[in-house]
Formats: C-alpha cells, structure tokens, sequence
C-alpha cells in the first residue's frame, strides 16, 4: 500500500452511493467540504459521486440522485478516499461487484470511510477487521455480532489509521469540520459551524445517544417510564421510593429491572443523566458551577464537583477548558 497516500488527510472524496441511502447524511458531508472552500476561498476539497451501475441512486427519502460515474469506470488518479453512504435496509444493498471493487481500492492505498450504516459494507469486505468503526446507533448490534472482528464503537465518529467512519444524521459535519481544522484551521471550522447554524463541532469521543427503547425494546415498559421520569426531574431528583411507585412496582423489583436490563442500581443510572446533563451544560453554556450544580440537583458546588471528578476522571473547570480549546 503506498504510504505517501495512505498517511496523508484526505482531500479529493469519491461518495459510493447505495440504494436507500441516507439523504442528510451524505449532504451534511459534503455540504461541509462546499462550505469549507467558500471560506477558504480556495478549492482545496474536491469531490464526485460514484454507484455501482452509473446510474441515479434513490436515497431513502425517495428523492433521486445523479452520479459522476460508476464502479467499472476509472476512479480519479488523485482521489485520496471512498466513503460508502449507507442507510435503510443496508444488508440488501450487499453486492460482490461493489466488495471486490471496495477491496480494489483500498489495494490502491486509498482510505474508505463511510457514513450511518455505511461501515456494514466495508465490515463485509473485510476492510475493518481489526480497526475501530462507528455506525449508526441502531446498527451497532448487528454489525459487533456479524462482524467480531471489528471494534464497534458508540462514538459520533471514529478515525482509525485510514478508515474514516462515521454515524449518521448530520454526524458527519463534525468529522469533516474535525478533518477542516487539521487541514484549514479553526477558524475555517468554526465558520463552517456558523454559517450551518451548528452550536458545537462535536468531538470523536461524543457518543451517539442510544435510546433506551432500542437498548431494552419491548421487555421491560416500566424501566422505560421509570428512566423518562429521571430525565424530565434534573433538577429535583425523584427518590426510589417516588420513582418506583410512579412506574407502579415496589423498590426492590426497581432495582432488579435496572440491573437486570442495565447492570447498575437505579440511583447510578439517575447520576448519570444528572452528570451527562451537566457535561453538556459545561460544553455549551456560560453557566456558573454553582448554576449547574443547581440545575442538575446537586446541593453544593463542591459536591457536584467531587462527584463530577469521580465519575469522569477530571475536574468539570477542566471540562470547560476543554471544550473552550476545542471550540477556539
């Protein structure tokens, strides 16, 4: 595999469209790259749109879309990576000509990514054995069990030696704008954000919020109701004794749900939330310690921050910091 090709930051991006493909995942990718090079005011990011037969390709949406090519025409001599959009239904949209293709081109050293649930074709032709991936959260089951090979991660996105992988939804602005500031700056990046109206450019260790009905389905009602509860009462935090006759189970059988079904007592997962919330406050607002705490049912600022520093290994001042360099 050419090294020179391989090590280097993608700039010139080849999107394999599949049948069913996710819309606003694609869009959102490619939107950033445009938006980069106004900013720029400079075509430093190039790209086209390939599927396997050279014809328009339906997203899920149902709205059609043109391509530049198809797998059988030649590939850009200077394209520098192919990410596969995914999207519904994405095990019907498996085809060995696009495998071998797929197999063809990271031979060429060109890196592969791919978008929502872009990652199950890839993982079919054996090209994340071994890597770390991300996908879309209601794929991230079936892909670790079909494919054990590969690191199924909850991250937004993941960047893994020369796969680029990412969730769905507009997930893959964060990884572009992550590619943006490496490349073009922060202040690039960050006026991509502006002009999308994007609050944060999420890092890679943001996790996808997986909700709690895929993750239990349709087994236990009651967890559901009790969880929903925790999430709407932040602020004043419902005892277990309140929380287990809302939901209409006796405490001991409360806490056998959650740890059956979540593997923690009901007053870890509820500090949980609390402190997720809290993270996200840190992250994106100006809000004091003490008005955190507050919003997030703790009593005492030092408390919320000893607590805070126990569970996620640093400080919430340091938190803040974090997330202030990140966004300069």
């Amino acid at each position: 595999m050419p090294p020179a090709k391989r090590d280097r930051l993608p700039r010139k991006f080849v999107f394999l469209l599949v049948n069913d493909f996710t819309l606003i995942s694609m869009s959102a990718a490619v939107e950033a790259l445009r938006m980069a090079n106004r900013i720029h005011r400079s075509e430093f990011y190039a790209w086209s749109l390939v599927s396997a037969d050279g014809n328009a390709v339906t997203a899920s949406d149902r709205i059609s879309v043109n391509v530049n090519a198809g797998i059988d025409d030649e590939l850009p001599e200077d394209a520098d990576i192919v990410i596969v959009c995914g999207g519904h239904r994405i095990e019907r949209n498996v085809s060995e000509p696009v495998l071998r293709w797929l197999r063809a081109v990271a031979g060429r050293g060109i890196a592969l990514g791919s978008l929502c649930t872009g990652s199950h074709l890839l993982a079919a032709a054996g090209l994340l054995d071994g890597y770390r991936c991300s996908v879309h959260w209601e794929n991230i089951a079936v892909l670790a069990d079909q494919f054990p090979r590969v690191n199924v991660s909850r991250n937004l996105y993941t960047i893994d030696r020369d796969r680029y992988t990412c969730s769905g939804g507009t997930a893959p602005i964060d990884m572009m704008c992550h590619l943006i500031r490496v490349q073009l700056g922060d202040e690039t990046a960050a006026g991509v954000a502006d002009q999308f109206i994007y609050e944060r450019i999420r890092v890679a260790q943001d996790e996808q919020r997986v909700p709690l009905k895929h993750v239990v389905g349709q087994r236990s009602s009651r967890l559901v109701n009790a969880v929903e509860l925790m999430e709407a009462n932040i602020r004043e935090p419902i005892d277990q004794v309140e929380l287990a006759k809302y939901v209409g189970v006796s405490v001991r059988q409360l806490q056998r749900l959650f740890q059956r079904h979540l593997g923690c007592t009901p007053s870890r997962y509820y500090l949980h939330i609390r402190l997720a919330r809290a993270r996200e406050l840190l992250q994106q607002t100006d809000l004091s310690l003490v008005e955190i705490s507050v919003l997030t049912g703790f009593v005492a600022s030092s408390h919320f921050s000893k607590t805070y520093k126990e569970y996620y290994g640093w400080a919430p001042s340091r938190e803040r910091r974090k997330s202030t360099r990140e966004d300069a």
